[in-house]
């Protein structure tokens, strides 16, 4: 069994679509939600699905070692970053080594960067004419959506469409692909 964390800083839709495709796998599950916000919506998420879900501060992320040392409790194998607004540090990075994945709502290496997340991403591909956009799931670096890209999805996009209609499409690709690609990754290493 491989045991996958949900680095989540948001209200964690993407999380919840995570931990419900593989609520039934028998090879992988999500055992471990952590934030770096009490108050962020994927906590009660994690409630509803009956996933252990913690706080860590912004202190312990720099640090890493707290970081590690809960990731060691639940027995971790596999971080997925799913809208966490935080660097990850060297030590954490040293752990888990080519085991910390994230996913961006674009096709990197467009509309990357520091910054470039959310609605802010979606108003840069817009603003830009792009006639496209998508996903990109790559491993994490120490330079932000700088990693080995994994995997790109891309939607085709209109000259009328608003940040929130690319948004929508982006959401659709990430919800269809990036469970998927994780599967793919963690069968891959048995």
């Amino acid at each position: 069994m491989k045991n996958i964390a949900i680095f989540a800083s948001g209200a964690g839709t993407n999380a919840e679509n995570i931990a419900e495709y593989f609520s039934k796998n028998e090879k992988i599950n999500v055992a471990l939600i952590v934030s770096n916000r009490l108050k962020a919506g994927v906590h009660e998420r994690a409630a509803r699905l009956h996933i252990p879900s913690i706080t860590l501060s912004k202190a312990d992320f720099e640090a890493g070692e707290p970081v590690i040392k809960v990731l060691q409790e639940y027995h971790i194998d596999f971080i997925v970053l799913a809208g966490f607004m935080s660097k990850i540090s060297d030590p954490l990075m040293q752990a888990f080594p080519e085991k910390i994945i994230n996913i961006h709502p674009s096709l990197l290496p467009k509309h990357g960067g520091k910054g470039m997340y959310g609605m802010h991403v979606h108003e840069a591909v817009v603003a830009a004419g792009e006639r496209e956009s998508g996903i990109t799931i790559h491993y994490i670096n120490e330079h932000y959506d700088e990693g080995a890209i994994i995997f790109q999805a891309s939607c085709e996009l209109l000259p009328t469409d608003t940040p929130e209609d690319v948004a929508a499409k982006v959401h659709a690709l990430e919800y269809t692909y990036y469970p998927q690609v994780i599967e793919k990754l963690l069968t891959q290493e048995a």
